[in-house]
């Protein structure tokens, strides 16, 4: 199991045990951290301590919100961040201000299925029924289910899997289906304490299909997505220091969604013969 999932794996349990609801206590506002990355610029400034998981410091509920991010870029709900930023970090108002009910069961449906691929359940303590319904004061889902005119990304246990080139024919078929395309090399890989990836992506970076993105925005993506989706490259690596990759996905908005992923390495004669096909070759339309 990866770093970024085995946090979040704890975060699990640290919530089970310590139980989410309306603070103990007094309670008090305060800056919400510039270094917590998962609510920093979420609309508002400040923050309640204790927080609705019972975090009494601003350290500590910088430190637990870390381990959600490898799951945020898997962008498995537009308002997830907004659903654990409304605990992690509520807003400081008069009273305590719970997510709605229908913002909770909107962020399971489709994050829950994720977590579900490395056998975790969505955690109990977070059962959408404590949350208030949504006629009530609560925070609202402010999406409408979709971005950009996308449906949302169904869960997928194999996102990033390595896939075996069987023909150059399906890799070219591949290749036209996705968005993007790239041929690059990944290296110096490890995971941190914070649950984010530290990859090094070498400057041969080969651009075999841009599609939306100018082919000068690519490589700077995927840096951005190197740093995030911790699984993603945890799938890919499977152990390896370094590696060669064909890699193929969409493009959603401002990030990439790897859906395809060949390994490329000598043996390997359908993927290498796709790839200098593929400058000659014609897309069905």
């Amino acid at each position: 199991m990866d770093q970024g999932l085995w946090l979040l794996v704890t975060l699990v349990v640290l919530w089970a045990d310590s139980g989410a609801g309306a603070p103990r206590g007094p309670t008090r506002c305060m800056p919400i951290p510039q270094a917590m990355a998962l609510c920093h610029d979420i609309g508002y400034t400040e923050m309640r301590l204790p927080n609705l998981l019972d975090h009494d410091t601003a350290a500590e509920a910088l430190q637990q919100s870390v381990s959600w991010l490898p799951l945020l870029a898997r962008e498995c709900h537009p308002d997830a961040r907004l659903f654990l930023c409304s605990l992690f970090a509520p807003v400081c108002l008069d009273r305590v201000i719970y997510p709605c009910r229908s913002l909770c069961e909107a962020v399971q449906a489709s994050c829950a299925p994720i977590m579900a691929c490395y056998g975790y359940p969505w955690p109990a303590i977070l059962h959408c029924g404590r949350f208030p319904a949504s006629h009530g004061l609560c925070v609202a889902a402010v999406s409408n289910g979709s971005r950009l005119g996308r449906p949302l990304p169904r869960a997928s246990c194999r996102d990033c899997e390595l896939q075996d080139a069987r023909s150059s024919n399906e890799v070219l078929d591949a290749l036209c289906a996705s968005d993007f395309a790239v041929k690059v090399r990944l290296s110096r890989c490890n995971g941190s304490s914070s649950g984010l990836s530290h990859c090094h992506l070498d400057s041969r970076l080969e651009v075999l299909k841009a599609g939306p993105l100018p082919a000068s925005e690519l490589a700077p993506t995927l840096r951005r997505w190197l740093q995030l989706d911790a699984t993603c490259v945890h799938n890919l690596l499977r152990g390896r220091l370094a590696g060669t990759y064909v890699l193929g996905g969409e493009v959603q908005g401002p990030r990439l969604l790897v859906t395809t992923a060949y390994v490329w390495s000598q043996g390997h004669r359908h993927l290498q013969l796709a790839v200098r096909r593929w400058h000659h070759h014609q897309c069905p339309r």
